[in-house]
């Protein structure tokens, strides 16, 4: 039975509805042959039946957040266009961003898949901001192939039969007796025409509406399916790649931040600036809303000229809150648990999970030109049109005059879904009256970087002998700003959730949380607490707390109930598609196999992005692993193996890009369950650069990782992987420590009390560069 299913909502556009469903899209008045595409034509007979389980659906079983970013989308994808152009390459715009998940080559390989030409034939570029495309041109939730892989195929379709049918004009056959391959066709009599000598014939001389033909069965797909390399893969790791700090803006001023020792600190006065001015290389200062924004020849100067800044600064939003305040307050907010049932056993647990730095690889910047009542803008933009409806704001010019570029960025994990950066670059060049390059030091990203707010979560069960008879999760965090277009696609979809006046957050809670177990009534709630810290949706948002907590006290039900922990689990599952993951993590590893003393094994399950994953890992904690010396490093209880199975929805477009988001899922949760996490003092994180925020790092990577993906399921929908891989292995990492040490841990990360670290002042804002790196090279 499908894991999905909907109730009232319209069905996500996915491998099932092929045959249920007609594609209209659209030729476009253009020079060569251009392609839109119109989605929401129902036939009769759409599948909306919910699926029969004994727990009631909760709101994501029926419609998530996969399903409300793509409604959002519907009404402008025939706005997005395919485009051949005369030298035979296909062009594709992508209104998504690229941060490191692959997606550029994932639409590369479905457009040539469906058009028949060369992979290294497509180009895929980066849509500027185009406010037009409304809920289109927003990247997150892991939504852009489960939104546009339908899209996309069926405006390449459209593409290659407008070619057929120019090339059966020209050589005087019925189209049918024509072949297309390589970006070729094909005539019986073996003359051929390339795509770029058909692209004029087959453009259209006025926009009209077309009937797409068939889509290309999958059991003829040579591209979709199998293992591709990223296409900008080379240029990555050769340093050719282009992000925002290596454009070449003609007259752009290296720039940074002098930012406050608080949060939200404000400028009261500078009490050297003249003397500043004066150091080599220095350009230009000016004071914005952050801080104050110096400019000079080099980084390096700047780095200098922030560190020599004397400024007075003004309170800050937080001052005073620290982990311990934040927490008390958190549980004086929550929201209590319904009592346990009468007569049934309760388990009751709390846990804690600290602030997370989203902490991309690639440092916050963006390159900004304002000037003559115009911004032109380049930066890594996951929502660009609000983006630069912001930075027209700030400006005080209209939304026409802002051109956003979208640059490819580093990584994100939420962070570019604010443009912090942007905005900075933008007032400063409009106060300087220059381009500038504005770069974020590692200390600005750790200390005033956007983070994964706090959380408490407590959970009640009850359950008898036979059965779990009632599940209760109840989340209460700081307040997650969700003031970006991914709030409003949200917004625009909440009328599918249950009735309750609901904030953005809860409804992205509802569309995310749920429980993958038949545990009778079964109730999770978001409640928030408004706290001025500057926050986001980090990756994966809100699983990784709900399932690591779920899964932990499955552990407590299965001892308490005297049953396996996998046995238990598949008891209670919901579907056959968890029993199948679950069963196939359990053989990977080897369940129920000895180990040492100190050593656990865990498992945990997840359902989300239109798959279904299990997760069997291996910790050692025993002492000689706990204590090892790694310097500057928290080492710790090491994660030694790790097992994970998926069943990647209807169809898996690069199986090699899915098994790499799945692996950076997995080192992403082991950071998580044991050392990422910031430590709040006095109103602001004490990490103080990358080398104080204990992401996962080479001595804390499992030694071993099995991934399998199973076979694509057509009952399915076309899944998203970016965020997919974090939940359930945080669920079956903490779930194996819980078994290595013999108790439920309940602060996470779980080396949070150990600083590891000696913390860097906060004045001045930048700490000074090193100078003995090569001490420490092997």
């Amino acid at each position: 039975m499908p894991a999905h299913r909907r109730s009232s909502a319209p069905v996500a556009f996915g491998h099932r509805d092929m045959g249920r469903r007609r594609f209209l899209g659209y030729l476009f008045a253009a020079p060569t042959l251009a392609v839109g595409v119109k989605l929401g034509i129902d036939l009769a007979g759409g599948d909306t039946a919910s699926a029969a389980i004994p727990a009631p659906p909760q709101p994501a079983d029926l419609y998530d957040l996969s399903d409300a970013l793509t409604d959002a989308a519907r009404p402008t994808a025939n706005l997005i266009t395919v485009v051949v152009n005369e030298d035979g390459t296909v062009s594709f715009d992508l209104p998504r961003a690229e941060v490191g998940q692959g997606i550029t080559t994932s639409i590369a390989m479905i457009i040539a898949e469906e058009m028949d030409v060369p992979l290294d034939k497509v180009k895929i570029t980066l849509a500027d901001a185009r406010p037009e495309l409304v809920f289109n041109q927003l990247t997150g939730g892991s939504n852009t192939i489960h939104a546009m892989y339908t899209p996309i195929r069926v405006a390449a379709a459209i593409a290659k039969g407008a070619l057929l049918d120019a090339a059966a004009a020209i050589l005087q056959e019925n189209r049918e007796r024509l072949t297309s391959r390589e970006g070729l066709i094909t005539g019986p009599a073996g003359t051929v025409l390339s795509y770029g000598e058909l692209a004029k014939a087959a453009a259209a001389t006025e926009t009209r509406m077309v009937e797409a033909p068939p889509l290309k069965p999958a059991s003829e797909f040579k591209i979709v399916g199998t293992p591709q390399n990223r296409l900008d893969a080379y240029d990555a790791v050769t340093g050719r790649k282009q992000f925002a700090m290596d454009l070449d803006v003609p007259g752009a001023t290296p720039t940074m931040v002098a930012r406050p020792p608080s949060i939200g600190g404000t400028v009261e006065g500078i009490r050297n600036e003249d003397e500043v001015r004066n150091m080599p290389g220095v350009v230009d200062i000016a004071t914005i809303r952050t801080g104050v924004a110096v400019a000079a020849e080099t980084f390096g100067q700047c780095i200098d000229a922030v560190r020599a800044l004397d400024i007075e600064w003004g309170p800050g939003l937080v001052d005073g809150e620290s982990d311990d305040t934040i927490i008390e307050k958190l549980r004086a907010a929550a929201i209590p648990l319904p009592p346990g049932l009468p007569g049934a056993k309760v388990i009751e647990t709390d846990f804690t999970f600290a602030f997370r730095s989203g902490s991309p690889l690639e440092t916050n910047g963006a390159v900004a030109d304002v000037r003559d009542g115009k911004a032109e803008i380049w930066y890594g933009a996951k929502v660009p049109i609000t983006a630069q409806a912001e930075i027209a704001l700030l400006l005080g010019i209209p939304q026409t005059a802002v051109t956003l570029h979208v640059v490819q960025s580093g990584g994100s994990f939420g962070r570019h879904l604010f443009p912090d950066a942007a905005l900075e670059a933008a007032e400063a060049s409009q106060k300087m009256g220059r381009p500038v390059k504005l770069m974020w030091h590692r200390t600005d990203d750790a200390r005033h970087g956007r983070t994964h707010p706090m959380t408490t979560v407590s959970i009640r069960t009850s359950y008898n002998d036979d059965a779990v008879l009632a599940y209760h999760q109840h989340h209460t965090s700081v307040e997650t700003d969700t003031q970006h277009g991914l709030g409003e696609a949200i917004s625009a979809q909440a009328t599918k959730l249950p009735p309750g006046n609901y904030s953005v957050a809860q409804s992205l809670f509802l569309l995310t949380a749920k429980t993958s177990y038949n545990f009778g009534v079964t109730n999770q709630l978001l409640h928030e607490i408004p706290l001025q810290f500057p926050t986001s949706s980090v990756r994966n948002v809100y699983s990784p707390d709900v399932r690591l907590a779920q899964e932990l006290v499955v552990d407590q039900l299965a001892n308490a109930m005297g049953q396996d922990r996998y046995e238990f689990r598949r008891a209670y599952a919901k579907t056959d598609h968890l029993r199948k993951v679950l069963d196939k993590v359990a053989e990977m590893g080897d369940w129920g196999r000895s180990v040492p003393d100190g050593v656990g094994y865990g498992i945990a399950v997840h359902d989300e992005y239109k798959m279904i994953m299990a997760c069997m890992a291996e910790v050692d904690a025993r002492p000689e692993t706990v204590n090892r010396p790694i310097r500057n490093g928290k080492t710790g209880p090491r994660v030694t193996k790790v097992w994970y199975a998926a069943i990647p929805g209807s169809v898996v477009v690069n199986p090699r890009g899915m098994e790499a988001q799945l692996m950076g899922g997995i080192t992403d949760a082991v950071g998580l369950v044991f050392t990422a996490g910031l430590h709040i003092k006095d109103g602001i994180p004490l990490e103080g650069s990358w080398d104080d925020y204990f992401y996962t790092r080479q001595w804390n990577v499992p030694e071993e990782i099995n991934i399998e993906i199973l076979e694509p399921d057509p009952t399915l929908e076309v899944p998203g992987a970016g965020e997919a891989g974090v939940a359930a292995a945080c669920g079956a990492i903490a779930s194996a420590y819980a078994a290595a040490i013999g108790e439920i841990p309940k602060f996470f990360p779980i080396l949070h009390d150990e600083l590891g670290f000696e913390p860097k002042p906060l004045v001045p804002p930048i700490p000074e560069s090193p100078t003995n790196g090569l001490d420490f090279t092997f």
